[in-house]
């Protein structure tokens, strides 16, 4: 007992060490800058449109069957799986990987981890838990087991859920059994949040107010002669309080996003912050960081006990260079202040993440690094003949969707490819919503709902 209570008196000194370490950090930041009143939350429903379903569509086969089939020494039958893709280099005899919940947060690179998944679990005949409806789990509302979809026949579990949610862990493991392994992904807050402005200007409130009051300066502007003009998230930085509504929830995401997505208080330090942070790190096994995305992915590969060649990828729902926008000091000093938490959150599971790499061991995790990379572009070579495709040129098939405010680039494959080789390849440069839909039709032999209008 009395070893117990030491080890957990120095485990929670050390997590507030770190906090006030990070809290110092911060607060020397706050005061080089302009004073910002803390205030609260919001986040944002994403508007979906249909995207055709031009998908091969086999028919269902439930993660028990396929078992089935593979002990009585039956092959599967679909010919472009990517179990037969030129990533697999040869049948693998390995226990499958264990179940996994993927904390989706927004504009982190969050999708193409995602599109890694998908793949596995297609190859392991994995159930997914996707939402009842359409693509996200009811967000911005907190995650709740109510909203996932029915068990499909033949499954005795889920293996897999991995679509947008706002983290509720407690509604979380009633869905998915004691075993499955936690991850996510962080990206630097500047560049996460210019990301989420700009991709949500039409969709978050506080963002569409900043962009009308850009609009009509840039019309008063015009008309005194002159043609200067602000960005409307320079505008937003000026008076970011202006805009933002903390009581309404479609503004979630206007403030600290990524606390957001992961179910923290994104609108001030209260005094729950370190017992909800210290939960987080007990919960999560991995927390990826998008700066050092391949390092992610080895880390990611180990605990997940899947080889290398199985983690390939091309970067998805990456936009233009003219939807990236640029800022000056001042407004990142704004934007910093502005998402203090998201930099603390951030700072703190960075430092956690390194902590990882040197268990792993810095010199291993450096050639497998080099293996990834080379594997990598073996793949990309094989499978793309042109990236950053502008969508007019572009396939329904693998056209990102869009955004009215930003615009999402994609890739054109080679047309040399054979039928192996052209499942495998689509398979990685699908898109989101794409390749949702076709998982969804394969696990339950329908279209997914649409979200009731009345």
């Amino acid at each position: 007992m009395t070893l117990w209570w030491v080890s957990h008196r120095l485990w929670r000194h050390r997590v507030t060490g770190l906090l006030v370490t990070l809290a110092v950090t911060l607060l020397l930041m706050l005061l080089a800058t302009q004073s910002l009143q803390p205030l609260s939350q919001k986040p944002v429903v994403e508007k979906r449109t249909e995207h055709d379903k031009a998908l091969i569509r086999p028919k269902p086969t439930s993660h028990k069957e396929e078992r089935s089939r593979r002990k009585g020494g039956e092959s599967s039958t679909t010919t472009d799986s990517p179990e037969d893709s030129p990533a697999s280099t040869a049948e693998r005899m390995r226990r499958p990987p264990p179940p996994i919940v993927f904390l989706k947060t927004h504009k982190t690179g969050s999708s193409t981890v995602q599109n890694l998944l998908f793949r596995l679990g297609e190859r392991e005949q994995a159930t997914f838990a996707f939402p009842y409806y359409t693509y996200q789990f009811s967000y911005p509302d907190r995650f709740r087991a109510e909203f996932v979809d029915e068990l499909p026949e033949g499954s005795s579990q889920f293996h897999i859920l991995c679509s947008h949610m706002r983290l509720d862990l407690a509604q979380v493991r009633q869905v998915m059994p004691q075993n499955t392994v936690y991850i996510t992904l962080l990206r630097e807050p500047l560049r996460t949040f210019e990301a989420v402005f700009n991709y949500y200007t039409s969709t978050v409130p506080a963002f569409i107010k900043a962009q009308k009051a850009a609009d009509a300066a840039a019309q008063a502007a015009a008309a005194a002669g002159s043609l200067k003009r602000k960005s409307a998230l320079t505008i937003f930085l000026e008076d970011p309080e202006a805009y933002w509504d903390p009581k309404d929830i479609t503004d979630g995401l206007a403030k600290n996003p990524m606390c957001f997505d992961m179910g923290l208080n994104s609108q001030q330090w209260n005094r729950s912050w370190p017992g909800d942070l210290a939960r987080l790190e007990e919960a999560f096994h991995l927390v990826m960081i998008a700066e050092h995305f391949d390092e992610s992915l080895v880390l990611l590969g180990a605990l997940l006990g899947v080889p290398l060649e199985e983690l390939v990828y091309v970067r998805l729902n990456v936009r233009s260079e003219l939807s990236v926008a640029t800022l000056d000091q001042a407004g990142k000093e704004k934007l910093s202040a502005w998402n203090a938490l998201d930099t603390l959150l951030y700072d703190f599971f960075l430092q956690l993440f390194w902590e990882k790499a040197d268990m792993y061991g810095r010199q291993r995790l450096s050639r497998e690094v080099a293996q990834l990379r080379r594997a990598t572009e073996r793949v990309r070579k094989m499978c793309v003949a042109r990236e950053g495709v502008p969508p007019g040129e572009l396939e329904d098939l693998v056209r990102p969707w869009q955004t009215n405010t930003a615009t999402i680039m994609g890739y054109q494959l080679r047309t040399n490819l054979n039928q192996r080789e052209q499942g495998f390849c689509v398979r990685l440069v699908l898109p989101e919503l794409q390749y949702h839909s076709h998982l969804y039709f394969q696990q339950y032999g329908r279209d997914m709902r649409s979200v009731p209008t009345d």
